[in-house]
């Protein structure tokens, strides 16, 4: 596989984070008929701009007993110097752990949220760390629920599950703050739809009540950018600067199933506002890769 190759990598579902000085993607690795990835991969960057692809971090069928398909939608989260991959595999929600953000992971050997348990599919697990170190697990597709999770990461207190339906909610519900001020963030229409996009709502806390302020990201079709979502948000260490990493149609020939990641600057209002972003980055890629020459789906 050549270098220009390896750069039109597909990957989605950008979960993006930074642990032990360096940035760390968790995507869903694209590319196949109906989203068919059996394992997940890490990307990291010293920079957001060139990334290196650090190989599979989990293989659903071997490192995970209980699912062998449907590898989608991951997000990560550290405690206490040890690192927990969260992971959607066949409609459930599995949780692993590291001593490294590259792995090896371990499965923990069940579901953290099984298929069924709730209302909506168990699909699209992302995790909010609180400025007083409380974590809460987000999760769903047409509902999304919040809950608190352990102190050792790898269950969620039933007891604190709150749940909220949208109009527009289709799935990957995102939590951050800023201030005093909470924001939630989630996807709407189909990721195949051209009009998949980013709407937000605040409030006062992790479970909300949320108050719909609008849409933060959509197409560009004067730019040939459609499907702009599933997205993650981070602020960059030691400023009040943040980004924003999510998915689009890969750029000119893509579609619902041959996505790229971008990553833009995220802003806010002088009263605290979440600012429309205005898609126009280039792709993400790759300047190093473990890909082997037949592409691990």
């Amino acid at each position: 596989m050549s270098a220009e190759q390896r750069g039109r990598r597909f990957f989605a579902d950008p979960s993006l984070s930074h642990f032990e000085g360096r940035f760390f993607l968790y995507p869903t690795t694209d590319g196949s008929p109906e989203w068919a990835a059996s394992s997940f991969r890490v990307l990291s960057s010293t920079d957001l701009a060139q990334w290196d692809d650090d190989g599979v971090i989990l293989r659903l069928g071997e490192d995970v007993a209980w699912a062998d398909r449907f590898a989608w939608a991951p997000s990560a989260a550290e405690r206490d110097g040890r690192f927990f991959f969260y992971f959607t595999a066949d409609d459930n929600i599995g949780v692993a752990s590291a001593p490294s953000p590259r792995g090896p992971f371990v499965d923990s050997g069940r579901p953290l949220v099984a298929r069924g348990a709730y209302p909506g599919r168990a699909i699209d697990p992302s995790v909010f760390v609180d400025d007083d170190g409380t974590a809460y697990l987000v999760w769903g597709n047409t509902v999304a629920h919040v809950a608190r999770l352990s102190d050792d990461m790898l269950a969620i207190d039933p007891e604190t599950v709150s749940s909220w339906e949208h109009p527009t909610f289709r799935e990957a519900a995102h939590l951050h703050r800023r201030g005093d001020r909470y924001f939630l963030t989630w996807s709407e229409n189909d990721t195949r739809d051209p009009s998949y996009r980013v709407r937000w709502a605040d409030g006062p806390g992790p479970h909300g009540p949320w108050e719909d302020r609008g849409v933060l990201l959509e197409q560009r079709p004067d730019a040939g950018i459609y499907a702009t979502g599933h997205h993650s948000i981070l602020r960059l260490p030691g400023t009040d600067e943040w980004v924003i990493a999510y998915h689009r149609f890969a750029v000119p020939d893509g579609d619902g199933y041959r996505r790229e990641i971008v990553i833009d600057p995220l802003r806010y209002s002088a009263v605290g506002d979440l600012v429309p972003v205005e898609p126009g980055s280039h792709a993400i890629r790759l300047t190093s890769s473990l890909v082997p020459e037949t592409l691990d789906t």
